[in-house]
């Protein structure tokens, strides 16, 4: 196998973005064309959402040195390092169009010297995250510049060589990401039939007979009637050799948990504070991720959550769905509610409780259940399998790309 050691300099394109002045930014609602900047690179994804800015379609011509193409690698200059994680992502077809800004680095390989999709897995290393560990300044604000991300120094395989390694990993990639689509649509479908029953008032058996403005046998309550216990958790003694697991805020996205950014901690814990089947945790602190939602939909040994998360347990353990559906629906509403400064504020548990929220008849709620919890298993299914991916993946990689592995 033919190869050489480099430097990134010499291989890829690389470019930072352009200064474009905030005051004419676009709100994500308008139209335009998104900007890339720092806060949107994510570990492995581009984060769009309600923070997206964007830029006029007509001057999109103006700037062509700064456009995006798919498979693009992206690196936030600014805190690149967050969690123990790299800030690194690839641009992706529901990406573009889009634009690079200021303080975020575009890395595309040079052709005839390295394919874009094996820099992009090569930065994915350990290698190459202590090197921007070594290379990051600054106090207040952790940072890089571009020269010293240019002067990673690496193993360069010849280009056929490259092409059989991302060949092997992104089949780990493609089935990960099968399995997120697949996620999103059980995760809508479940959703879907929810709002269909509790909230169009379509569910078996409805006769439209209705007293005070909801179906007969329907009750007005708030969500402290419905749950048997509402806390916040512990404040953890990490401890990377204990038992025990603590879930954090960034744990909680999109509906699901992710127990990779969790932590080991050692300190004792009450029963209840235990996480449970069923249990539905909430973000309750800081601006970004406040009010973010999870549904625990399998048994976890030994977990509790941190104070920034609040724990709210379904009164009803035989039927919980019709309760945890309800709570991801009330994402966006947890999500205004915080009180405080911007960057303390906080989703009270009193705030939490009195919300207020229908109860169907348990008969009803049991028969949603029967239908919307295996549901949201198959979707815990197919997390753990990505994990199981994910770890595969990793583990094969610094091999791949070392050369401990020859393919």
């Amino acid at each position: 196998m033919t190869e050489e050691r480099v430097c990134l300099s010499n291989v890829a394109d690389m470019i930072s973005g352009f200064a474009f002045k905030s005051a004419e930014f676009l709100e994500h609602s308008a139209d335009g064309v998104r900007l890339i900047r720092g806060d949107n690179v994510q570990q492995g994804f581009i984060r769009w959402g309600e923070k997206a800015k964007k830029w006029r379609s007509d001057a999109y011509d103006d700037f062509s040195r700064y456009q995006l193409q798919k498979d693009d690698v992206i690196l936030a200059m600014d805190r690149p390092i967050v969690g123990g994680g790299l800030k690194l992502a690839w641009i992706k077809d529901g990406d573009l169009p889009s634009l690079l800004v200021q303080r975020v680095t575009r890395i595309r390989g040079i052709p005839g010297k390295v394919r874009t999709n094996y820099l992009r897995y090569l930065l994915l290393t350990s290698d190459f995250l202590a090197h921007i560990d070594r290379i990051t300044t600054g106090a207040n604000i952790p940072h890089i510049s571009g020269k010293d991300i240019a002067n990673f120094e690496f193993r360069l395989p010849n280009i056929d060589t490259q092409d059989r390694i991302v060949k092997i990993i992104e089949a780990y990639d493609d089935l990960i990401e099968n399995n997120n689509c697949r996620i999103e649509l059980l995760e809508e479908s479940a959703r879907l039939i929810f709002r269909e029953w509790f909230v169009n008032l379509r569910y078996p058996g409805a006769n439209n007979k209705t007293l005070n403005g909801l179906p007969i046998g329907w009750k007005r309550a708030v969500v402290a009637d419905l749950t048997s216990y509402l806390n916040r958790g512990i404040a953890p003694k990490y401890d990377d050799s204990a038992p025990g697991i603590v879930i954090n805020q960034k744990c909680i996205r999109n509906g699901q948990l992710n127990l990779a950014p969790s932590r080991q901690q050692s300190k004792e814990v009450k029963s209840d504070r235990l996480v449970r089947v069923g249990d539905v945790l909430i973000n309750s602190t800081g601006a970004g991720t406040l009010g973010r939602v999870a549904v625990i939909r399998s048994a976890i040994t030994n977990c509790t959550v941190d104070t920034h998360v609040t724990i709210a347990r379904p009164l009803n353990i035989e039927a919980p769905s019709y309760f945890c559906l309800a709570l991801l629906e009330f994402e966006s509403i947890f999500s205004t509610m915080g009180v405080g400064s911007t960057n303390q504020l906080e989703l009270s548990r009193t705030a939490i409780a009195a919300l207020p929220i229908v109860a169907p008849p348990e008969s009803l709620q049991k028969d949603f259940h029967d239908l919307a919890w295996p549901i949201l298993q198959q979707t815990e299914a197919l997390s753990k399998s990505n994990e199981t991916l994910l770890r595969a993946r990793d583990l094969l990689l610094p091999k791949l790309m070392s050369g401990e592995i020859q393919v």
